[in-house]
């Protein structure tokens, strides 16, 4: 059950309306790094969340909150929006290319919702759910979020820096405000589900006798001559989930070379295929 008082989460205010900013708006929206993507991650997260109950209560509660930033943003798009063009001549008539209207603002914007907000990127490319990521293991989901809030605050401080609307940097000064605390709460999250060593490698529920324990730990180089790859924390020393160490090697082929069956008859293959000559 949801609720609402008709108020937004935090003020909204646009001094100086700019279709343009507008447009780049709808990416905070509706962009595969906007409020829309983890407002659905962390819903979808929660109705699926099985163990502790606090983990489900705080996913609800932070795709509550996602759920006021799109209406934070929606608000912003609609007035960035208030006063531009209605019609192609008003602009053509003071700028032969077009200005607003021909240069830079959303046209769906305006011919499907009116000079309001929609569910789209910047592109007008409407959100369709496909960068949703709820796979059903607390520690996988907690890891996705953290990289969903990741690019949420790069993509909040690129708009910060292309406005010099007052309004606007303080609206999205917030919005990078929660986007830091985010982070910091999928982090603590794993933290408390046991922190590196206790979480990795994810599924812990696997036991890693089962799998080739050989490559667990190995980093391959594939350099065409054959040199060792360039080194870094994670070619040599203990790894992070303190299961195992680091090595590296050299990638080799340890497999066949793959032989296929003949076509099945009927399948719209060449009579030679199905009854191939080795």
């Amino acid at each position: 059950m949801f609720y609402t008082d008709n108020r937004l989460q935090y003020p909204v205010r646009v001094e100086r309306p700019d279709p343009l900013f507008a447009r780049a708006l709808q990416q905070a929206i509706g962009g595969v790094e906007g409020e829309i993507r983890v407002a659905m991650q962390y819903f979808f997260q929660a109705c699926g969340a099985r163990g502790n109950p606090k983990f489900r209560d705080m996913l609800m509660n932070t795709a509550s909150e996602e759920l006021g930033h799109i209406e934070m943003l929606a608000t912003a798009v609609a007035l960035n929006l208030e006063g531009a063009p209605t019609a192609l001549k008003e602009e053509v008539a003071a700028d032969p290319v077009g200005g607003a209207v021909l240069g830079g603002m959303n046209m769906k914007n305006l011919l499907s919702a009116g000079l309001a907000a929609m569910p789209v990127d910047s592109d007008g490319v409407p959100f369709d759910m496909s960068h949703i990521y709820a796979s059903g293991n607390i520690a996988a989901d907690m890891t996705a979020n953290v990289t969903a809030e990741s690019t949420g605050r790069v993509l909040a401080v690129r708009l910060y820096n292309m406005t010099s609307d007052p309004g606007m940097k303080d609206m999205l000064s917030f919005l990078i405000a929660r986007d830091t605390m985010h982070q910091n709460q999928w982090l603590a999250a794993l933290e408390e589900l046991g922190g590196s060593t206790g979480v990795f490698p994810i599924p812990n529920s696997f036991p890693q006798d089962s799998e080739q324990r050989d490559f667990s730990y190995s980093y391959l180089g594939f350099q065409h001559d054959g040199s060792p790859p360039a080194p870094g924390r994670w070619a040599e020393g203990p790894s992070p989930d303190g299961k195992g160490e680091f090595s590296t090697r050299i990638a080799e082929p340890h497999g066949q070379k793959p032989v296929l069956g003949p076509s099945m008859p009927g399948t719209g293959a060449q009579a030679e295929q199905e009854n191939p000559v080795i």
